[in-house]
């Protein structure tokens, strides 16, 4: 099975982290021969290359790029897949129609127009394959599967790294440094929370407005912007609690890294968390942009470890039953066998 996957995600974020995951995993299991288009992201690069995959990396610098166009267009031809799998609205709109089934990862309530010419959707939450239902793709065309979360090999990090008493009760948020993201919100609960100590594992363009909201809040001292970092696992050992504020997310691939890595979880009704997290046996749910019930709802897990330990366990079983690697890894490798089992796909108007 030849398969060529193409994203042209940004430097950070939730979608290029699962792309990386998945691809590493996709290598070490040996099932497809694979190869992997990507924007230039030196970083990005460096992670594939060093876990043996084929990369190219092109420009994608907008969705009219004809060079991008042109050199992927020349790169599928020279591969002859059976699937081209795209990520994301960019990578969609510069992929060519050929012999091959084209499909789509879907992480979001995207724009349809980028995947008129498409043969098949993959919505990664239940909602997101509802709605392209709703907007007329064939049940038979659009597919769910879930995320994984990769668990690295990397050891607790050290709290004195970052000045952190091992006393000290320790949050961690995982994701960029956008509004949506409302660790502002997040920022106004610690204020609530005396004694306990945020880590910021992120980047983005609300950093520097953050910061100056720490320090008006006095919250500074026990707030530590760490950088996006790639070794969560290293992160998630070491922290008491996940906290997951967005105001705005369809899927939210943290809760899956808080159950995979067996953490208290408490996130905001955004439509993804929501429909993944059952408040209360996996995880606590809070309303959005409510910080006295963010912190409310930290303060009960910190001060009850026998609910804290309850919610672990669901999510354990959650991730054994739907969202480990060999299902997902699975589910991508079963797909891939019935939509090429009749060879090249007729096109859909």
């Amino acid at each position: 099975m030849k398969v060529i996957q193409v994203m042209a995600g940004g430097a950070h974020g939730g979608a290029e982290t699962v792309f990386v995951d998945l691809n590493l995993t996709f290598q070490e299991i040996d099932r497809i021969d694979q190869h992997l288009v990507i924007r230039r992201e030196p970083a990005r690069l460096r992670r594939l290359e060093a876990g043996g995959c084929r990369v190219t990396a092109l420009g994608f610098r907008a969705n009219w790029d004809l060079f991008t166009r042109l050199a992927l267009k020349r790169l599928i031809a020279r591969e002859q897949p059976q699937v081209v799998l795209t990520w994301m609205n960019r990578a969609a709109a510069l992929c060519p129609t050929g012999p091959y089934v084209k499909a789509a990862r879907l992480g979001g309530y995207y724009d349809l127009k980028y995947y008129r010419r498409h043969d098949h959707l993959i919505g990664i939450v239940p909602g997101i394959v509802d709605y392209l239902r709703r907007n007329g793709w064939p049940a038979e065309r659009c597919h769910f599967i879930p995320n994984f979360c990769r668990v690295g090999p990397e050891p607790a990090e050290p709290r004195d790294r970052h000045s952190t008493p091992d006393d000290a009760p320790l949050l961690l948020f995982l994701g960029r440094l956008h509004r949506k993201k409302a660790l502002d919100v997040l920022l106004a609960a610690l204020e609530r929370l005396p004694g306990c100590y945020l880590w910021v594992a992120g980047a983005g363009p609300e950093e520097t407005a953050l910061r100056a909201l720490a320090d008006t809040l006095g919250v500074a001292p026990r707030v530590r912007f760490l950088g996006w970092r790639a070794d969560k696992t290293a992160l998630l050992r070491t922290a008491d609690l996940c906290v997951f504020p967005s105001r705005y997310e369809p899927h939210g691939n943290v809760v899956l890294d808080a159950w995979s890595h067996n953490v208290p979880l408490v996130a905001a009704a955004a439509d993804g968390p929501r429909e993944l997290i059952r408040d209360g046996i996996d995880g606590l749910v809070v309303p959005i942009d409510d910080a006295a019930a963010l912190a409310t709802a930290c303060r009960r897990l910190l001060d009850a470890p026998d609910l804290a330990a309850t919610l672990v366990a669901g999510g354990r079983h959650r991730v054994a039953a739907t969202y480990s690697r060999d299902a997902v890894v699975g589910a991508y490798l079963d797909l891939f066998e019935r939509v090429t089992r009749n060879g090249p796909p007729r096109r859909h108007a």
